[in-house]
């Protein structure tokens, strides 16, 4: 019998949490750039992100499968959200806006 703790393996690089929320916190910049740019090629934005963290893209790939499966993401990205609001005070009051606006958004997009 299996256990889903043991489900999947600790990634050999596995990427820590703070500096997983801050990647996030970054991703989430770098995809409202792709919303504001829409059929620019934003990849390198994203490459950017990754390297300004001295982190390897399979290295984060393989620490999100992991902490998604440990069921630890949402932590991290409540984590990630902290940090961008530290960036722009202004934007808590956009997001608290948008979350009375819409009450059925997803615990993971909060």
């Amino acid at each position: 019998m299996f256990s889903c703790i043991d489900y999947i393996d600790k990634p050999k690089n596995l990427v820590d949490k703070d500096t997983m929320a801050e990647i996030l916190a970054d991703l989430a910049v770098n995809d409202q750039a792709t919303y504001m740019y829409q059929g620019k090629n934003m990849e390198s934005g994203t490459r950017f992100v990754l390297k300004s963290h001295h982190v390897k893209p399979d290295d984060f790939v393989e620490s999100y499968k992991y902490y998604v499966v440990k069921n630890k993401l949402k932590g991290i990205a409540d984590e990630a959200q902290k940090i961008l609001l530290e960036k722009d005070p202004k934007a808590e009051k956009y997001v608290d806006e948008k979350m009375k606006k819409n009450q059925n958004v997803p615990s993971f997009a909060r």
